[in-house]
């Protein structure tokens, strides 16, 4: 858990320091993931990402087999889980040191990737409501647990998503879901403020500008905004050219407080941690 001088969270039993901004990248043994970029079906091509992403200076590989992508195909629990087992192979294959995420909204996924194969975290696009017994899985297994904002599940959530007070209302979901768990004894959360997930575009921008409210949490914020459609949607483009406008977003999330980045382009977002970072070593009285 966190407390007020520093931020930490407990990774396999070391503790990690979260008071300096740290990096996840993104790993998707999907065939129809959002940014054709990122889908890797063969273990030559997922090989040769953990390598990327070890070597561009990543914190996490964050692992997903569950395309979440708004009107995606439902996967069976017998695929993803298959899709995992042969990702975390070749992860723990390559790199076996590197903090393994797991991107699984399944609590016998999560379990089957956190017994057999070591995962360090789990991060929960749907934070249990998707899976009811995902909430008592994560406290059984110890590990930290991501749990973000999403309004209506992957199918419907882009379907004209409403807010009569944005900010009040993830804040009050996010109230109660820190208060179940820890009801439940889980003791290292991280909020994802989920955007992308049942927001507008102008949802997504307002959500930014107050990204440093959730502060009031005394929690780890992961902010995930990777070539996402907020991006190229405002800028014209695609994800495949979404990449300046990510890198912009990043820093501006580093100003506004986030704990970590989830993304697509590691080098470009360690690049932008050490930036943000060296400019407030160097703040001066202006």
């Amino acid at each position: 858990m966190m407390n007020k001088e520093s931020k930490y969270i407990n990774v396999k039993g070391q503790l990690m320091d979260l008071s300096e901004p740290r990096v996840m990248g993104i790993l998707n043994v999907t065939p129809d993931s959002f940014y054709s970029e990122s889908r890797l079906q063969t273990v030559e091509k997922i090989a040769a990402r953990v390598v990327e992403i070890v070597n561009e200076g990543a914190d996490f590989i964050d692992i997903g087999a569950y395309s979440s992508r708004p009107n995606a195909d439902h996967v069976s629990l017998e695929e993803e889980m298959n899709r995992l087992r042969m990702g975390l192979e070749v992860i723990t294959d390559v790199c076996p040191s590197i903090p393994i995420s797991v991107d699984t909204f399944r609590a016998d996924a999560a379990r089957m990737c956190v017994e057999e194969y070591g995962a360090a975290l789990i991060n929960d696009i749907s934070a249990g409501e998707m899976d009811s017994e995902m909430f008592s899985t994560v406290a059984g297994l110890g590990v930290p647990y991501i749990i973000m904002h999403m309004k209506g599940t992957p199918q419907t959530m882009q379907q004209a998503p409403h807010y009569d007070n944005l900010m009040k209302e993830i804040f009050r979901y996010f109230a109660r879901k820190i208060h179940q768990l820890y009801e439940l004894g889980v003791k290292d959360l991280i909020l994802d403020p989920g955007f992308g997930f049942g927001k507008t575009l102008e949802h997504n921008y307002g959500l930014m500008g107050c990204l440093e409210d959730f502060a009031l949490f005394d929690l780890p914020v992961l902010v995930g905004i990777s070539r996402k459609s907020m991006i190229y949607k405002l800028l014209d483009g695609t994800p495949e050219n979404a990449l300046n406008g990510t890198t912009v977003l990043n820093t501006i999330a580093l100003m506004k407080g986030a704990d970590i980045l989830r993304v697509h382009d590691v080098k470009e977002a360690v690049e932008a941690v050490r930036i943000v970072r060296q400019m407030k070593s160097c703040a001066i009285d202006c």
